[in-house]
C-alpha cells in the first residue's frame, strides 16, 4: 500500500512540474451561459462531453468506436419486416459472443398459445422453485429473438434460472393492450408450476416499460401479483418523456431529441398505442401512486447518458414514496439498454446485480 501511495504522489508531483514548465498559451474562451426564457425553456450552448474518466476502459473503448458508425434512430420510412430482418442480423454477433461467455440451452415452447422460449443454463438442471420471465425490448414491434437472447442468455446462465422470454404480439400488426395480455396469458399458465411469489419478470427497453404495464394490471385483472420485476432502459411512465429525452438526444444520438413546437417524429412503436392514452394507470402506473403501492420489488437500471434515465427516476422515486422496495442502478456513461454489450464490465455487473436481486426477492 505505501508504495501505491508514493506512486501516486510522485505522479501528481510530476504533473505539477510539467503544468509548471509548459509554455504559457491562452485561455479556453468560456462556453457561452445557458439562457433561460419565461417558461423556464432553456437554450443550452453547444459543448463538447469526452468519455467520462469513471467509466471502465472498455467503455470508452466502445465510446471511441462511435466515430465509425452511424448516429441516429433507424429509418422509419423503411417496412417493418426489413427493419426486423436488419435489426436481427446487426444483433446476431452479439448473441454468438454472449453465448460464448455464459453458454445456455435454449427450447421452443407455447404456453398458452403463445410462442416462448425456454433458456437454461448448459448441462444444467434449472431452479425448480424459481422462474423468470423476460419481455424482449424492440420498440413494441421487433427484435423478439435478438433482444430476447441478449436479456435471457446471462441471467439464465449465472442465476441458474428457467428463463421464459415471452415473444408477445407487436406492432403494426397488433395494438395495446396485445402485448400485456400476452404475457398475463403465460403468467397465468406459469401459476400452475410455480407460487406467485417464485416467478420474476423483467425486459429492457419496450420489455422494460412493458414489465411495469404487467405489474399494473394483474392486480387489476385479479391475478396475483409477481414476486419481483426488473425495469430495465425504461420506466413506469411514457417513452421519451422528462429531461433526459432530450439530454440523451444530443449527447447519445440513438434517438432523436423529441421535435420541437411544430416539428413532428416518426413513432418508433410503428403505432402500437395508436388511440392509448399513455397517462393510463397501466401504461405509466408512477403517476398513480395507488397503482404503483401494488408493485412487487422492482430493480430499475438505466444510464446517465439513456433516454430512459429520466422515467426510470421518477418510477423509482414512486415506488419510494408508496414504500415498494426498490433498487435503482445507474450505470455511468451508459446508453439506452447498455446490457446488451456483454463485454462491458458495466454490463456484467448488472447481470449479476440483476440475479442477486432475484435471488433475494423470490422466496
Amino acid at each position: 500500500m505505501p508504495n501505491v501511495v508514493f506512486q501516486s504522489s510522485l505522479g501528481l508531483l510530476l504533473g505539477l512540474l510539467l503544468v509548471a514548465c509548459a509554455p504559457t498559451t491562452p485561455p479556453t474562451p468560456r462556453a457561452e451561459r445557458p439562457t433561460f426564457a419565461k417558461d423556464g425553456t432553456v437554450d443550452v450552448p453547444a459543448f463538447q462531453l469526452p468519455p467520462s474518466a469513471l467509466s471502465s476502459p472498455q467503455a470508452r473503448a466502445a465510446q471511441a468506436q462511435r466515430f465509425h458508425q452511424p448516429v441516429g434512430a433507424p429509418d422509419l420510412t423503411i417496412d417493418v419486416t426489413t427493419r426486423r430482418r436488419g435489426l436481427e442480423a446487426m444483433m446476431a454477433p452479439r448473441v454468438a459472443r454472449m453465448r460464448e461467455l455464459y453458454p445456455v440451452d435454449v427450447t421452443e415452447q407455447e404456453i398458452a398459445g403463445v410462442r416462448t422460449r425456454n433458456v437454461t443454463p448448459r448441462g444444467a438442471a434449472a431452479d425448480p422453485e424459481r422462474v423468470l420471465i423476460n419481455l424482449h425490448g424492440g420498440g413494441f414491434s421487433m427484435c423478439a429473438d435478438g433482444c430476447a437472447m441478449l436479456e435471457s442468455i446471462p441471467i439464465a446462465s449465472l442465476g441458474g434460472y428457467r428463463v421464459v422470454t415471452v415473444d408477445y404480439r407487436q406492432a403494426p400488426e397488433h395494438r395495446h393492450p396485445a402485448a400485456v395480455e400476452d404475457v398475463a396469458k403465460v403468467y397465468r399458465a406459469l401459476l400452475d408450476d410455480y407460487a406467485p411469489g417464485r416467478i420474476g419478470i423483467y425486459g429492457c427497453s419496450a420489455g422494460g416499460a412493458l414489465s411495469a404495464q404487467t405489474a399494473a394490471w394483474l392486480p387489476k385483472h385479479d391475478l396475483p401479483q409477481a414476486g419481483a420485476i426488473g425495469i430495465f432502459g425504461a420506466g413506469a411512465v411514457r417513452f421519451m418523456s422528462g429531461d433526459s429525452a432530450y439530454v440523451a438526444g444530443y449527447i447519445d444520438g440513438s434517438f432523436p431529441p423529441p421535435p420541437g413546437p411544430g416539428e413532428s417524429r416518426a413513432d418508433i412503436t410503428n403505432g402500437y398505442f395508436t388511440g392509448a392514452n399513455l397517462d393510463d394507470p397501466v401504461l405509466s402506473p408512477a403517476l398513480h401512486l395507488e397503482v404503483i403501492a401494488k408493485f412487487p420489488p422492482t430493480l430499475v437500471v438505466t444510464g446517465t447518458r439513456a433516454m430512459d434515465l429520466s422515467p426510470a427516476i421518477v418510477t423509482n422515486s414512486a415506488l419510494l414514496a408508496a414504500d415498494v422496495d426498490s433498487t435503482l442502478i445507474v450505470g455511468e456513461a451508459m446508453g439506452h439498454c447498455y446490457t446488451y454489450q456483454p463485454d462491458l464490465p458495466e454490463a456484467q455487473h448488472a447481470y449479476q446485480e440483476t440475479v442477486d436481486f432475484f435471488r433475494e426477492h423470490l422466496r
